[in-house]
């Protein structure tokens, strides 16, 4: 047997996340429903990062075993030829068996995408969360970097996968910028609680609009309450940008 991983890019649209669910369209469901289409095998596809509904991915890392003999790069075509056209493989390679998709990522990188302008966006409304009014960058830039460190990330949390205890995660790097009418917030850490980036994103919109201070995040942070951010802000805006690994795949090593 041979481990196939692959760098993964999809639009999550019209997708119930990752992860296989009966009688939905999951991007998991698909890559495995290609595979088969491919090798004649049924194969289980792992994720490195379980995405929610309607979020996009472009760097999404996902492995299989298989007992076929194609060459990666026959992979990289083959598969995505039998993919809908909202997913593509970008590069696969064979890695050793014992490769770990979710439990060897060292971090993995979201990036949330805000379209502030006043008019609505036929172009962008699949793809950004839109702000009409005006937005502080710089204090939203600066409120991003309390979320920085290892600590219990609870108010920002949803609703936990069963066995879940931990509300604890380690964020190593945050930021907001700004390129005219988009603004961008960047987070990497170890692991991401459910509906945790989309929380986060909603609290910053809050303070770059001048509703709530930074203190207050502050005292959200030092006194955590299950749940208590608001807004979600919607998945169309949140993006898997990469997962890292000590030595896995080339283009993602730090």
């Amino acid at each position: 047997m041979r481990r196939i991983a692959l760098v993964v890019e999809y639009e999550g649209t019209r997708y119930q996340g990752f992860q296989v669910q009966k009688h939905a369209p999951t991007i998991q469901g698909e890559l495995e429903k290609a595979l088969q289409q491919l090798t004649g095998e049924r194969r289980r596809v792992a994720g490195a990062s379980r995405t929610d509904a309607g979020v996009h991915a472009q760097g999404q890392v996902a492995s299989f075993l298989t007992a076929s003999r194609y060459a990666p790069e026959v992979y990289e075509r083959a598969l995505t030829h039998y993919l809908p056209e909202d997913i593509a493989v970008r590069a696969a390679y064979e890695v050793r068996s014992s490769f770990d998709v979710r439990r060897e990522a060292l971090a993995r990188q979201y990036c949330y995408l805000i379209l502030n302008r006043p008019s609505a966006s036929p172009l962008w409304r699949r793809f950004a969360h839109r702000v009409a009014g005006p937005l502080d960058t710089a204090a939203m830039d600066a409120a991003s970097r309390l979320f920085v460190g290892e600590r219990d990330f609870a108010s920002f949390a949803g609703a936990l996968e069963p066995g879940s205890r931990s509300t604890v995660r380690r964020i190593v790097r945050a930021r907001v910028s700004r390129k005219g009418e988009r603004v961008m917030f960047t987070i990497q850490a170890n692991a991401f609680l459910p509906q945790q980036v989309r929380r986060m994103a909603g609290a910053l919109v809050a303070v770059g609009a001048g509703k709530m201070d930074i203190a207050a995040l502050r005292r959200m942070l030092g006194a955590p309450e299950k749940g208590v951010a608001r807004p979600v802000l919607p998945a169309c805006g949140l993006y898997l940008v990469r997962v890292i690994y000590r030595d896995f795949p080339p283009e993602n090593r730090e």
